[in-house]
């Protein structure tokens, strides 16, 4: 699976939109990265750019916009709003997808590194790139703004983590640069049936990690008690890592809890949502929507999802489209105005649109393209898709055994199988594709020029690794398809006795995909020059192939058996 992340860089320019362009269009000249949103502002003469891709593109688009940011903002001339000491003042990296925060904070550094080596500018890693716990703070990095980074970085305390420490003609010009890990901020609001702007605040004082400050007395009217600082006391909310205040929408003719989550491990949004609804309705007041402002990740709503789908004891073993309307219609998300997924999801937003997968076809558009004169697709798809069926019948027994009147108790161990049914499913579904792909690559390398013996040479190593890519491949659909068997065998056993027929036949889609993907395994390794390699892959898949009849002759034996009357 694609590791995703989003960059989120902030430029000292939001009046003169040309130069804005100039930077948004340098960093969409990296291919595989999607610009998301430009969001200039004129009091603080700021822009926000977010984009989002696989990381060495979003690094390399990111240190691209610094450089054209660097070329063409002056920080001797800027003034605006809000605080800021360079021309790429902050540049934040979010994890989105099948990435770790601690890997995110690498590239950070990575990114860091090569700005202060390559392009002279001062940088300070912060939050989760931090490498001091007093640099994790943004506004400890650019305390005193612009106007005192000439004499901070000079010293031992704040000299920069890269790039120079002198305040020379080319670092007056681009200022510093913070460039940093975060989570992802979720921007939301809280629908309430109330017009009472008062009672909304109350809600989010309630629930905001900062809280409310204490008073002496009457809670809302009462003397504020301070500390011996001269500080307020604060009593603090019960979500970590938000923020939020109450305001009354025109629009809407209605108030709402307006809420920063900026910590989502600590405080997932449905958490908040169920903290929200808890608070409000201790004051009266009924929480009927929420408003995602922006974009999310996809995972923020399959948990979401999964979350009430346990509540409800539901498998959790479902397709992704059905999770999203769980999760829609369990947070009201189209309360005020249709939710659209494909526009407020990430993942959806960048996903390919070109609607040639071959997954994306109707069953009789597949069928069809399979029977035409292309050589493609051929048996290394259709033995992932069979897996694929497979995967998914015993999918299918696992969610209505967990569904089953009377067996309540038992949801929780049926849902698991049918997550773990899903999950074959889907790497399945993605190796029908890559069987294609990998046969493509092999043609297109047949396709090399051969006039000279340098493209001769090329033209042969290019064959070979994509013989080996395509031997690989199929490799896959045999191990994993093999991983139905498991599946089939505990439903056949355990699972709905109403439905164990549907599991045998998962049973003989899983044999069939073994089969066939070992024979593509087989006649693409036949081409390899690396017959170590070639063999010990066909061995390998014979020994899954071998193993696949056994169980399928033991299973199908025992629903014989029990079909018996």
């Amino acid at each position: 699976m694609n590791q995703l992340i989003e960059c989120v860089p902030n430029f000292s320019e939001g009046r003169n939109l040309e130069i804005i362009k100039q930077i948004t269009d340098e960093i969409e000249t990296v291919e595989g990265v999607k610009l998301l949103d430009v969001d200039p502002g004129a009091s603080t003469n700021r822009t926000v750019v977010t984009f989002v891709g696989q990381p060495a593109d979003v690094l390399e688009a990111a240190f691209r916009g610094i450089r054209k940011a660097q070329e063409l903002i002056d920080m001797r001339g800027h003034h605006g709003d809000h605080p800021r000491f360079g021309a790429t003042d902050v540049c934040p990296f979010v994890p989105v997808a099948n990435i770790t925060m601690e890997e995110t904070a690498e590239y950070a550094r990575q990114l860091a590194k090569r700005v202060g080596d390559e392009l002279g500018i001062p940088v300070f890693c912060y939050e989760n790139s931090a490498f001091k716990p007093e640099r994790r703070n943004l506004a400890n990095c650019r305390q005193g703004e612009y106007e005192a980074l000439k004499e901070r970085i000079c010293t031992k305390e704040w000299k920069p983590d890269f790039g120079p420490n002198k305040f020379t003609e080319s670092v007056a010009k681009s200022g510093a640069s913070a460039i940093g890990a975060r989570d992802f901020l979720i921007a939301v609001n809280y629908n309430l049936n109330t017009t009472s702007t008062r009672r909304a605040n109350a809600i989010a004082f309630d629930v905001r990690e900062k809280g409310r400050p204490k008073r002496e007395g009457n809670p809302i009217t009462g003397k504020i008690i301070k500390d011996a600082n001269g500080n307020p006391v604060m009593i603090p909310g019960t979500l970590k890592g938000t923020k939020a205040i109450g305001w009354f929408i025109k629009e809407y003719g209605i108030a709402q809890v307006s809420m920063n989550i900026t910590s989502i491990r600590e405080t997932p949004l449905h958490i908040a949502f169920e903290e929200v609804c808890k608070k409000a309705g201790a004051r009266g007041i009924r929480v009927t929507g929420t408003e995602i402002v922006g974009l999310v990740p996809k995972s923020v709503l399959i948990d979401a999802a999964d979350y009430y789908l346990a509540k409800q004891q539901r498998s959790l073993g479902i397709d992704e489209a059905e999770k999203m309307k769980i999760a829609i219609k369990s947070m009201g998300l189209d309360d005020l105005k249709p939710f659209h997924p494909e526009e407020k999801v990430i993942e959806y937003m960048i996903a390919d649109k070109c609607g040639n997968r071959l997954v994306d076809m109707t069953c009789e558009g597949f069928a069809n393209e399979t029977a035409s004169e292309s050589p493609a697709p051929g048996g290394g798809s259709i033995s992932a898709y069979m897996g694929a069926l497979g995967a998914a019948l015993g999918t299918m027994v696992a969610n209505l055994s967990s569904h089953k009147p009377g067996w309540d108790a038992k949801w929780k161990a049926f849902s698991d199988y049918a997550v773990e049914g899903q999950k074959i499913k889907e790497d399945l579904i993605r190796l029908v594709d890559e069987d294609t792909n990998a046969f493509n690559k092999i043609m297109n390398a047949f396709g090399l020029p051969k006039g000279t013996d340098e493209e001769k040479a090329a033209r042969k190593a290019a064959i070979q690794e994509a013989t080996k890519y395509a031997t690989e491949i199929p490799f896959q659909t045999v191990k994993r398809s093999f991983d139905v068997f498991a599946l089939c065998e505990a439903m056949i056993k355990k699972g709905n006795p109403n439905s164990v027929t549907d599991a045998a036949v998962g049973v003989l889609c899983a044999e069939a995909a073994v089969t066939g993907a070992y024979l593509n395994v087989k006649i693409n390794a036949s081409s390899l020059a690396d017959k170590e390699f070639a063999n010990k892959i066909v061995a390998e898949a014979h020994e899954y192939v071998m193993k696949a009849r056994r169980n399928k002759q033991r299973l199908i034996n025992l629903v014989d058996k029990r079909l018996d009357f």
